[in-house]
């Protein structure tokens, strides 16, 4: 196995243009496991971290410009309060030792169902910046994920950023497993309230071929807010459960040895009604804060 261990961003695009075989590697909480059980024989391996740039965040007109090498620790000390979504879901990967190598390039290169980063950033609506010798593009992270750890980068590409707009409102995240740490999500939900456009963010975890959004859920829930925002009153129960019903029915689970479909059903109705029970109180709370 040739190991390839470029020290500049301009290294690392030319390096996986003259070898598109190449697994790229940083933290490597992915890549070695998979290594090491012999599930992944790459010819190359491709070392990030030696590239500065992927290591930084900056702030572009009011975006936040997260490096693909950023570790989750970061995230969560230095950014938990620009993006308190993300920050919420680094907190339950892995352990402290995993939160200081993993990063959010790294779960959207894996592009696993499971990978507790991606219904933060659908629910956030974020973008991811991805470059090659041929230059850089912007992807929806929508529109990243294409299959089962498949994702929209073509072969010569590499994750340079993820960009995220701090949001106007609350954000939460919840997740389910087989135990309370190191775990990987039996399903994971994401939920982004986005006040200064009257709209709402979803994203579903572990319970379908690929994490999504649940679109028909945040077209309810934004017509139910309507005359709600200015208000900021009470929510109704019944809007909360008919939330949970719809988050829900956009899921296309299976049965595998953390959980059954059915159980990933419900388990994902009562997260999307709890986490907006607790991002609207939030939202409510702010207003008394406020006055």
């Amino acid at each position: 196995m040739e190991f390839l261990q470029p020290t500049t961003w301009r290294e690392a695009v030319e390096a996986k243009a003259a070898s598109p075989d190449a697994v790229p590697i940083a933290g490597g909480t992915d890549v070695m496991v998979a290594v090491n059980f012999g599930r992944l024989r790459p010819p190359r391996l491709l070392d990030l971290t030696r590239v500065p740039e992927l290591r930084q965040w900056d702030t572009e007109d009011g975006v936040v410009r997260l490096g693909a090498g950023v570790p989750y620790a970061r995230v969560i000390t230095e950014l938990g309060n620009r993006l308190p979504g993300l920050a919420m879901a680094a907190r339950t990967i892995g352990s402290p030792q995993i939160r200081n190598r993993g990063t959010v390039g790294g779960n959207l290169a894996t592009a696993s169902p499971a990978g507790d980063a991606h219904p933060a950033l659908l629910a956030a609506g974020a973008e991811v910046e991805v470059a090659s010798v041929r230059g850089t593009r912007r992807i929806p992270v929508a529109d990243f994920y294409r299959g089962v750890k498949r994702s929209a980068l073509a072969g010569d590409e590499l994750i340079a950023a993820v960009r995220i707009r701090p949001p106007s409102g609350p954000q939460q995240y919840s997740k389910i497993g087989t135990r309370n740490a190191m775990v990987i999500a039996v399903a994971a939900f994401g939920l982004a309230l986005h006040p200064d456009r009257r709209a709402v963010g979803t994203g579903i975890g572990s319970a379908a071929p690929t994490p999504r959004r649940a679109p028909e859920a945040e077209e309810f829930l934004a017509g139910e807010l309507d005359g709600l925002w200015e208000s900021r009153a009470e929510l109704p129960a019944a809007t909360a459960a008919r939330f949970g019903e719809l988050v829900a029915g956009a899921a296309a689970p299976i049965d595998d040895v953390r959980g059954t479909a059915r159980y990933r059903v419900h388990a994902l109705s009562v997260m999307a009604r709890r986490t907006l029970t607790w991002a609207w109180a939030e939202y409510r709370e702010g207003d008394r804060t406020c006055a």
